[in-house]
């Protein structure tokens, strides 16, 4: 699942506790909360997402538009669903979040065409939009400020948790019974559905109006336009976002069983793609070393080289090293971006920036999803090609934007 959060108008969700929240502290919110994401994370199909559509006789190309329709949908909703959540309140925006995540996971346990699983991601589309900065709002204001960032890190990791613990489930338990883990998946979701009725109340005194917030979104927008240097910046890191997301998100299944793994190794070599995704942490060191300008460039380079070993072999050993490569790559290109989005913000709505960059990024995955989908269809080394253009054009945007940076090195 595309994991999406805080994009354009979240921030009203996420306010400085001084200003339109009252500080609430909220124990048992917290400890629901962590095993909503414990729960939530338990996807015990993960491993095998695209072989589960693809049995049911959906194509690549299908499983992509559904995706791109799916996030179409999620970032047409946002705005709607914050003023929903500002009138109803916050729990009873995540018990319908909840509630609907759980329904979704039926149908897809259920689904045996086209229309099932876009059914499924257009739920999972209301569900994304719901929870876009809903969940870490209600952790913000049931916990004292000074232990937020931490309060965020173990619901972080337990969300990751969960994934591991499904995914080494599904290694030893499941093998190639798909339906199995989808039936799982809707235990564990429909025990989380249930864990969100006893949350309590946390509320905004007085949100913003919605015109005011459109207001201010057509401003950043321009700010953005007149900004090369950021709008290149933020097209290179979501060009290797989007290589990154459909090759080891959809791609890298289809790539395995054409090397002729099965559905176990598959598993483990899930496991292994997910820790490395901690491999982030390792950004700051690696800057601090190369500097800032050369370490996104090699870390660019080497995501275009893993895309291009994907189009020039089938082999098992070389499929999975470049896929694991690509995976390290975008881990630790992710805080170094990051960070140079930041920097660049020259306004005090620094969250509605931010969120304006991701929108971007969204709205450029919907494209490329289409092209990856489609030449999957023809055929895979076309796919992981794309995937290298990709790379190779943020090379380029990313060197662009960091043209006279005066800490490029």
């Amino acid at each position: 699942m595309r994991k999406r959060a805080g994009r354009v108008f979240a921030v009203r969700y996420f306010q400085t506790k001084d200003g339109f929240f009252a500080a609430m502290k909220n124990n048992r919110n917290i400890r629901l909360m962590y095993a909503i994401a414990l729960l939530q994370g338990m996807v015990f199909y993960g491993p095998i997402a695209t072989l589960y559509r693809q049995a049911a006789g959906v194509s690549v190309f299908h499983i992509t538009l559904i995706e791109s329709i799916s996030l179409a949908l999620a970032l047409a909703l946002e705005v709607p669903w914050g003023i929903l959540a500002d009138r109803i309140g916050y729990r009873r925006s995540m018990i319908l979040c909840c509630g609907l995540y759980f329904v979704s996971k039926i149908v897809f346990w259920q689904a045996d065409s086209f229309g099932g699983f876009l059914a499924e991601r257009l739920m999972l589309s209301v569900v994304c939009a719901g929870l876009s900065g809903l969940d870490v709002s209600i952790l913000y204001l049931s916990c004292p400020e000074e232990e937020s960032h931490r309060v965020f890190g173990i619901y972080n990791n337990l969300g990751m948790a969960g994934l591991l613990a499904a995914s080494a489930v599904y290694a030893v338990f499941v093998g190639e019974n798909y339906r199995l883990a989808g039936l799982l998946t809707v235990f564990s979701y429909g025990a989380a559905a249930l864990l969100a009725l006893f949350l309590r109340e946390v509320r905004s005194s007085q949100p913003r109006p919605a015109g005011h917030q459109l207001a201010e979104f057509k401003v950043l927008l321009g700010q953005l336009v007149r900004n090369p240097r950021l709008l290149f910046l933020v097209l290179g890191a979501a060009f290797l976002n989007e290589a990154h997301q459909t090759i080891t998100t959809f791609l890298n299944q289809v790539q395995y069983t054409r090397a002729g793994l099965s559905a176990s190794v598959i598993a483990v070599i899930y496991v292994v793609m997910t820790l490395l995704g901690l491999c982030g942490g390792f950004s700051a060191r690696l800057t601090g070393w190369l500097g800032e300008k050369r370490t996104g460039a090699v870390l660019l380079a080497l995501a275009a080289v893993a895309c291009l070993t994907l189009t020039l072999t089938c082999g098992p050993v070389l499929s999975v090293a470049a896929i694991l490569l690509l995976r390290v790559c975008h881990s630790l290109f992710t805080p170094l971006q990051t960070t140079l989005q930041n920097r660049q913000v020259r306004t005090a709505d620094r969250a509605t920036t931010l969120s304006l960059n991701a929108l971007l990024m969204d709205l450029v995955a919907v494209f490329t999803n289409l092209v990856f989908g489609r030449a999957a269809d023809f055929a895979l080394p076309l796919a992981m090609g794309f995937g290298f253009a990709l790379c190779a054009t943020g090379l380029v945007l990313y060197l662009y934007s960091q043209r006279g940076s005066q800490r490029a090195d």
